[in-house]
This record gives C-alpha cells, structure tokens and sequence, in this order.
C-alpha cells in the first residue's frame, strides 16, 4: 500500500504556532475561504515532527504525516473526531487506538465504520507493515531503526493527548487490534496498563508457544508472502496478498526464534500469552474475538483459548467471543481471517466499549 510522502511544514514564528495550537486545543480549525473541510491544527512535540499539510478526509477525518527518530522514513497517523467535537469546545472525549494487522497501515481503518463513533476520538497509527507493535532487537537491517513500541506509546500518545481534547486516563483509553496488532494490543495493554483501561485483541498473533505464530512473525520478516497468504487468508482489507517489504533477519524483531539454551528469551519475554505477562492485566478490561474457519484462524483460536484459559486461572475477567464460521457474528462473515470478519466483530465491540467509557465517569 503505497503512501504519498508530502514535503516538511513549516509553522512559522512562535506567535504563529501558538495561536494555532489554542485553535486546536479549542476545537476550532482555519477555515479554507472556499469552504473545504480542513483538520485541527496539531503542534509538534514529543519526538514527532510534522510534515507536509494533513489529508482531510472529511470535517471529523484526517491524517498527518510525521517523522521521528525513532523510525526510519515518514509515517502517518489517521484520526477520526466525534460529529460534535468541535462544535462542543468544553468537552473532552475517550480515546480508541486501532492497531492495523500485517502488511497493513492507517488507512486499514477505513474497512472498519464502526471506528469513527461519534462518542469518541479514534487513533489509527502506522504500525509498519511487519513491525510487531516491537522495539526491533536489530536495528540495522535494511529499514532502519524500527522502535515501534516506543513510537506508538512515548510518543503518539502523549502527542494526541497534548493537542486533542482526551479524557488522557486509562480508564477512557482502549486498545483494538487485529491479527498483528492483536499482538500489540494484549502487549501494550500488558506493557502501559497506566496508559489503557481497555483492550481488544482480534484474531491475535498474541501466543508465542504456538509455533505456527512465530513461523507467521518470520514469513512477515523473510517477506514470504505466497506462504503467509496461504496460513493467513490474507488478512488486509482487499483481500489480496500484499508485500510486507524489505527481507530481514529472521532475528530481526524478536531476536532467535528457536528455543535452544535460551536463545528466544527475548520472544519470552514479550510473549502476550505468558501467565507472567497476562497477570499484568488484572485491572483491565480485556475482549478476545476470533473464528475457526481458516488454518489461521485455527491458530489464533488456539491462542485465544489458551490466553482466555490462563486468564480464568488467574482470576482475571475477560470476555471471548468465539464466532466460529462467523454465522453467528453477520452474514459477511465466514469466520474467516479477513475484515469481513474483523468489521463485524468490532461493531460488536463498540458498544461494549462504549459502556465501558460511561461507567469510567
């Protein structure tokens, strides 16, 4: 999915900037004279470097493009605004995060309507087309540095926070993530649970003692994508198999896969599905989705059965839903590893998350 890469912006003077970062914080944008929709005007900071002008999608829908040192290359983030945020500059709104699947991006987020509720702000960022919601152990392979974890917490967090209007508490912040970033969901809610109240893991890559999950990490890496296709269904929205860039290191992101004297310690680790791992997650609310009707889907049920089991052991609430040929979720769904499944399951979601939100205060 290529993406158009805009030319640095300039703010201007001080003055400049910060008149324009009040307009923001106010919920007021510039208006164009001739009438088109323009975005929030949103200040540089924690890292994250604008650049170009935003895509306007629509009055409640835009992206900006930013750099970081952090990353290699340009990246973007697409937000979506409740219908009354500007109109109700007084009132500040929780905030969903949506972490798109492999060899997806931002705009992944569009196959999912249900995202853009008018009760909340929803984050969509660029998590990479392979780049695990992980700091990588290597960083110097052909993409460069590639702290994702770093971006996506230190950063783009505390940078929605500063320049919308959030309700900036766990308790009115999720985390939605499918496939891929069914990972990095049950891993940042399990990493920050000061950061997110909330977390919902979709067809989730999440079990590292599965080893058809670690064999999904390093097809993505080796950039395998006949292979993957062939265990995944292709999992991006058009449904086709995409590139997932770059060959790597097979150790790149997690270091050594193979569980000899010690050498995967790092997948270990940071495996979201490790009983150590998921007692982190006793004051969150967490959601498991999955169906059975591919050989992905297969997999990611036997992980979200196990990560639903060891939570029962611990005594930690959650809530898994199991749609299984996805006949009990919506006529478009076959239960299959794809977003005719992963749209649904999220509308299913949403009002739960809603509730969610209102009982926080």
């Amino acid at each position: 999915m290529a993406t158009t890469r805009p030319t640095r912006r300039h703010l201007g003077t001080a003055l400049a900037a910060a008149a324009l970062t009040a307009s923001a914080l106010l919920g007021a944008a510039p208006a164009h004279a001739d009438g088109a929709p323009t975005a929030p005007v949103l200040t540089d900071g924690f890292g994250l470097t604008q650049v170009g002008t935003p895509e306007v999608h629509s009055p409640t829908d835009f992206t900006v493009t930013v750099s970081t040192p952090q990353l290699a290359g340009l990246h973007r983030i697409r937000i979506y605004l409740p219908a009354g945020y500007a109109a109700d500059p007084a009132k500040r709104w929780p905030v969903a995060y949506f972490l798109h699947g492999g060899p997806g991006n931002q705009d992944d987020s569009a196959a999912v309507p249900a995202l853009h509720d008018d009760s909340m702000i929803t984050v969509a960022p660029d998590g990479g087309l392979k780049g695990w919601y992980a700091d990588w152990v290597m960083q110097n392979t052909v993409v460069g540095a590639a702290n994702w974890r770093t971006f996506h917490l230190d950063q783009v967090v505390p940078f929605i926070d500063a320049n919308l209007r959030t309700l900036p508490d766990r308790g009115h912040r999720a985390v939605i993530g499918l496939s891929m970033g069914g990972y990095g969901a049950l891993r940042y809610a399990e990493n920050r649970p000061d950061l997110f109240g909330h977390t919902v893991a979709l067809s989730g890559a999440f079990d590292f003692g599965l080893p058809a999950i670690r064999a999904a990490v390093l097809a993505s890496e080796l950039n395998v994508t006949g292979g993957l296709c062939a265990i995944s269904g292709a999992g991006v929205p058009t449904g086709r198999c995409a590139d997932y860039g770059p060959v790597v290191d097979s150790d790149a992101v997690f270091g050594s896969p193979y569980p000899v004297f010690g050498a995967d310690h790092v997948w270990n680790e940071v495996d979201p599905a490790a009983p150590a791992n998921l007692a982190k997650l006793a004051h969150t609310h967490v959601t498991l989705y999955t169906g059975n009707n591919d050989v992905f889907e297969h997999f990611t049920e036997i992980a979200a059965n196990n990560v639903k089991s060891r939570l029962d052991r611990l005594g930690i609430p959650s809530r898994y839903v199991d749609y299984g040929n996805g006949a009990s979720l919506s006529p478009t769904c076959a239960g299959t590893h794809s977003y005719t499944c992963f749209a649904p399951a999220i509308a299913d979601y949403i009002p739960h998350l809603k509730a969610a939100f209102t009982a926080a205060g």
